[in-house]
């Protein structure tokens, strides 16, 4: 009789098996079988996983807690996978569970009486927009990613985008929410309450924390009134230093009109030209290389012709100030949107087709951002002579998107010799001048150890006393935040 030659079948997982138990044998898959979960979105962390699950309810996210914490198994929770720091990516020793929230996605309530939304935590943020709008209500968070980043996501990073100008971040416009310990219990928060001083804000502690405290299912989100106009305007200024003034002009004029002020650098804006030349410019790159270009949005609660006439005013007396060179004000949707998809998907496509970079999201006073970008800009070309320096970002927040590409024809293995000076070079600059090394997209796993140094003892201490009392056993995503 031949002998096969064939190799025996493994044993099957009997954690798989349980948690298939808990959510269905086709929603708990061995993480062999994982694909893009495995991946974080700029492809930088590769990680390796036991299994993904995908619950559909909170009761089954606390059972699965449950079971993981029993057997002391690791958990990854991920929304969209969108996230910049690797932070919804396991890392590659295989013991951890993903949990994943693409199943916990429906908008629960809508309280109109009380402007606010309930949806859970693997609701799509684009899907909470158009739930809002529906019913003649904004919800105001608006990222790049919003087509498929999860609200979920957007409260384990405080995410931030082009309106927190006046609208704040992720966390200002969360009233309430829902959360799964590290005991498998569920805290219900979902009080839509705009005061609630009865003890600590539990509420803060989880938003923000990444996955590493407890694991939120749930928000009641506010709303806000739809603008009766919103006027898009595209311009080109003379230097940063001019962005700046334009900035205070605006919100001195404009005050709580004022939306969005985003700015993006002449480098930024030739790679674009460079790079992606089927793309329709607002205006051609000019001679100068100290140009800069802001987007700028104002919502207004009178109408369109009272928008577009206190734009103009303002443009034209930064005009006459010599700050502004020219200026475009959206002429209809479709010019207002070709402005935004510039800079929500034109830019990111620029730096994607160039090759990888050295990603910075910094947040620094308003104040200080002009003599940021020059002196940052001089020391990281003296120290590294012929590096691309691409910045956009809000600076009506102070949050800069600061991106380091390598000298053009350098080999890929440039990074292995000078990232961890760059990075070094640009986090003490920011440091040094009052600011964050994290402003919008989490420290994730790339910037633990950074963290770890420019956090003071004091603040380490304080943070580690609360993830043991929160996490005692330390598996909710590990190696996120706070390094082992």
């Amino acid at each position: 009789m031949p002998i096969s030659s064939a190799r025996p079948r493994p044993a099957p997982d009997p954690l798989l098996a349980a948690l298939q138990a808990i959510v269905g044998e086709a929603h708990a898959i061995p993480g062999d079988a994982a694909g893009d979960a495995l991946v974080d979105q700029l492809r930088r962390y590769v990680g390796q996983a036991r299994a993904v699950v995908r619950p559909a309810t909170t009761a089954e996210v606390a059972e699965v807690v449950r079971l993981l914490v029993a057997e002391g198994v690791p958990i990854v929770p991920q929304g969209g996978n969108t996230g910049l720091m690797g932070g919804a990516t396991p890392d590659a020793e295989g013991a951890a569970v993903v949990l994943s929230f693409a199943r916990l996605n429906r908008i629960r309530a809508i309280d109109l009486d009380n402007d606010t939304i309930t949806v859970e935590a693997g609701a799509i943020l684009s899907v909470v927009q158009d739930a809002a709008r529906d019913a003649n209500r904004l919800f105001p968070l608006s990222l790049p990613s919003q087509g498929s980043c999860t609200i979920g996501g957007n409260l384990a990073t405080n995410a931030g985008g082009t309106q927190v100008l006046r609208f704040g971040n992720t966390r200002a416009l969360t009233l309430g929410i829902e959360v799964v310990t590290a005991e498998g219990e569920v805290w219900d928060g979902l009080r839509g309450l705009r005061k609630d001083n009865a003890g600590y804000d539990l509420r803060d502690l989880f938003i923000g924390a990444e996955g590493t405290l407890g694991i939120i299912t749930a928000a009641t989100l506010r709303l806000l009134p739809l603008p009766a106009a919103q006027v898009t305007a595209f311009l080109e200024v003379e230097g940063i230093e001019s962005a700046i003034a334009l900035l205070r002009r605006a919100r001195k004029d404009f005050g709580a009109s004022l939306t969005t002020f985003e700015i993006i650098s002449d480098a930024t804006y030739r790679l674009v030209a460079a790079r992606v030349p089927e793309r329709r410019l607002p205006f051609p790159p000019g001679a100068a290389s100290d140009r800069w270009y802001v987007l700028i949005e104002i919502f207004d609660d009178e109408s369109e012709e009272h928008a577009r006439a206190a734009l103009e005013r303002i443009l034209g007396d930064a005009i006459a100030a010599g700050e502004v060179a020219d200026a475009l004000i959206a002429a209809s949707i479709a010019q207002s949107r070709t402005f935004w998809d510039l800079r929500e998907h034109g830019l990111g496509e620029a730096q994607k087709r160039d090759g990888w970079n050295a990603k910075h999201d910094l947040s620094l006073p308003i104040s200080r951002i002009a003599d940021f970008i020059r002196e940052t800009g001089d020391a990281l070309r003296a120290a590294f002579p012929g590096v691309r320096i691409l910045v956009h970002g809000h600076a009506g927040d102070g949050n800069l998107h600061y991106h380091i590409a390598k000298p053009e024809g350098a080999p890929e293995s440039y990074w292995a010799t000078h990232e961890t000076g760059i990075r070094t070079l640009v986090h003490d600059a920011t440091v040094a001048r009052g600011g964050s090394i994290c402003a919008e997209h989490g420290v994730g796993q790339l910037k633990v150890h950074a963290l770890a140094h420019y956090k003071t003892p004091v603040e380490l201490a304080l943070m580690r006393r609360i993830k043991a009392a929160l996490d005692p056993q330390g598996l909710f995503n590990p190696g996120k935040v706070l390094s082992s």
